[in-house]
């Protein structure tokens, strides 16, 4: 069976993007990390050859917080290409924007456990 989890090619990313975080994501990470809400959540994650914000394994979950960047075309495209090969494998997807953590990170918060 072909490995498609915690990738060692993309190890270094994912231990770059972790130090990189943005505010929102270290914000979010507060609220999800230690099973705060049930589930073991882990940041930087890589499934295939992509790194995700978040990922939690016991419930098929991941979570992408987006920044402007992602409101261009090109972006656009490529996310709308990640979560078709996701939802391929039977991974359920949830996308916030920067202001959905900013302005309120308890909706945000609930509507993930939503998905528990």
């Amino acid at each position: 069976m072909t490995r498609i989890y915690s990738l060692v090619k993309l190890k270094e990313r994912r231990r770059e993007l972790r130090k990189r975080s943005t505010t929102q994501e270290n914000l979010l990470w507060e609220k999800l990390r230690n099973r705060k809400i049930g589930c073991k959540f882990r940041r930087q994650h890589s499934v295939g050859g992509y790194i995700l914000d978040f990922y939690c394994k016991e419930k098929r979950l991941l979570i992408e917080i987006d920044g402007g960047i992602h409101m261009k075309t090109e972006a656009k495209k490529n996310d709308e290409v990640r979560d078709k090969y996701f939802k391929e494998i039977n991974f359920k997807i949830l996308r916030f924007k920067n202001n959905d953590i900013e302005k309120d990170i308890d909706m945000v918060v609930e509507k993930i456990k939503s998905y528990f």
